[in-house]
Order: C-alpha cells, then structure tokens, then sequence
C-alpha cells in the first residue's frame, strides 16, 4: 500500500505504548509532544499503543478518551499516521485527521530519497489462521452486537483486567533469526516493525530491518535523524 508519503527528518516512531491504568507512558509522550517538549512534524503510531481499543468499544472509548482527544489535536499540526496492531483495531472513526492504515493493508510502503521504506505493526505474514482469528475480532457487527449485551461493562471489564495481569515485556532469544524470516516477506530496502517489543536493529542481505521499541517496556521511541533510527528515552 504506497500513500507517496515522504519520510522526515526527525520522524518519531511508537510502538507498543499498551497504554491502560498500569502503563502510562503513551499519556506522557502525548502530552510532551503536544506542550513542545517533544517537537516533530511526523508521527508513526506503530500499533499497539492502547491496550485495547476498537471505534465499536464504547467503554474504552470512554476510558482512553483524554489520548484520543489529544491525538486529535496534534492531528490538525502534524502528520500522523496510525498503523492498526492487534490491540487497536477499526480507529478510523475515532481519528479523522489521521491516516489510518489497517491491517490488511499493511505494509505502508513510504519513500526516503530513492529508498523504499515497509511499515507494518509487524503481526502479519503469520499464517492462515491467525489470519482468520484477525477477520474475527475485527468485525464490525460482532463488536458492535457485544457492545450492545455488554451490561454493566461486563465484558469489558474481564477484558481490561485480564490485559492489566498481562506480563507482555520479555526478550526473545535469536531474534536476528525472527528478523532474517520477516525480512523475507518484503521487497522494500528498509522494514520497519513494532509487536515484537525488542527495539533492535539488523542489516541483513542489503536491508535494514528495525524493530521498534516497546515504550511500554522500554520506556523509548525511535526518531530518525541524520539516516539512523535511534532509540530516544521518554
């Protein structure tokens, strides 16, 4: 999917903020960036950076509300672009001004002078299955029918605690070879993901393959300055 987007200097990347009453961390990137402790003239939102959300969800539209309404905001003096993961899902609606990439249309292919740039979340390429799994959780009448039998927040509420319990910060062993077989799913010169939740970069067969950040668990984001993306502590 090519939207003959441009990557900028000083670009900033986050991913995997799982933003909920335990993590907090995306509120406060949001709120330097908003205040100009933060500046840049464009946003990559990674996937994942609530823990859940969905435009059908209205109890946790309520409960992210603050965010989506500072997004909002930034959205009318910088370009944002919000890569659906597999926590946020269906955010058109809720984001106007962002350009909204879902799943199934990932990757975002952007250009850097003659380079081609692969952006996705980094939870596709898995198989038919999960695939299918997907489809499910993101269809729009079955989120808006549990909404409408979610009495008292029910559903919601088991849903949120189960996600608060949730251990999600771990490090993978031989991630490079993890790297090597997603690189493998693209053609573009660099591939940048979110998902996996180790912030590690490789070269590999003349691409660069960029895994950002948690800043859930890193406590990072990734900005691209002089040709590098660099983590950057929040």
């Amino acid at each position: 999917m090519y939207h003959n987007i441009q990557l900028e200097e000083s670009a900033i990347f986050v991913a995997d903020s799982h933003f909920n009453k335990k993590n907090r961390h995306f509120q406060s990137f949001l709120k330097k960036l908003e205040n100009q402790e933060i500046k840049t003239k464009q946003l990559f939102l990674m996937g994942d950076n609530f823990d859940f959300i969905s435009g059908e969800s209205k109890y946790f539209i309520k409960q992210n509300q603050e965010l989506i309404e500072i997004l909002n905001k930034l959205s009318k003096e910088i370009q944002i672009v919000y890569l659906e993961g597999n926590h946020d899902y269906n955010l058109a609606k809720l984001f106007p001004n962002i350009l909204v990439i879902k799943r199934e249309k990932q990757p975002l292919i952007i250009k850097y002078k003659e380079q081609s740039i692969a952006l996705s979340h980094g939870d596709n390429f898995i198989n038919w299955h999960y695939d299918l799994y997907c489809k499910i959780i993101r269809n729009g009448p079955l989120l808006k029918f549990l909404n409408l039998i979610d009495f008292n927040n029910i559903i919601s509420k088991k849903i949120d605690n189960a996600l608060l319990e949730k251990n999600i910060c771990h490090l993978i062993k031989d991630f490079k070879s993890l790297a090597i077989k997603r690189i493998s799913n693209y053609k573009s010169d660099i591939i940048i993901e979110g998902h996996y939740h180790q912030g590690k970069t490789y070269n590999i067969d003349n691409k660069t393959y960029v895994n950002i950040p948690s800043l859930c668990c890193d406590n990072k984001y990734t900005v691209f300055r002089n040709e590098k993306f660099e983590g950057e502590p929040l």
